[in-house]
């Protein structure tokens, strides 16, 4: 079974940059399509992006678009998450989901399609003002 671990999350002011990595344990995340959701207090979970397995194609959410950015570390076996430009809005605790197979992420898709996949236990980032 595959067992996600996310890593990275903190305290950081408005504008501030962070990077989260996901890191799978005794598996390749290779042949996995992967998404990062958030969850902020008192809302639901949502995905801000994702990655497909095989050839790397993303896609985000609209909120997110050219701040965010996933990408595979094949070298370490993670799949991360660049925030740039954060937001007090962008508090949360976000989380890395992955899903086995061969998924096309294209600029149609929805990310929050990949919820039914393997969960991380979650990193808190907090943005203040």
């Amino acid at each position: 079974q595959l067992q996600l671990v996310e890593s990275g999350g903190g305290f950081v002011h408005r504008g501030e940059s962070l990077r989260l990595s996901c890191a799978a344990t005794e598996s390749s995340l290779d042949s996995y399509a992967l998404a990062w959701f958030r969850q902020a207090p008192g809302k639901e979970r949502e995905a801000v992006g994702c990655i497909s397995s095989g050839v790397p194609s993303t896609n985000y959410a609209d909120f997110v678009k050219g701040r965010f950015t996933v990408s595979r570390n094949r070298a370490k076996n993670t799949v991360d998450l660049e925030m740039n430009s954060l937001e007090p809005d962008d508090t949360g605790v976000y989380y890395c989901v992955a899903v086995k197979g061969t998924i096309w992420i294209n600029p149609v898709f929805d990310c929050n399609g990949l919820r039914a996949g393997i969960w991380g236990q979650g990193t808190q980032i907090t943005v203040s003002s």
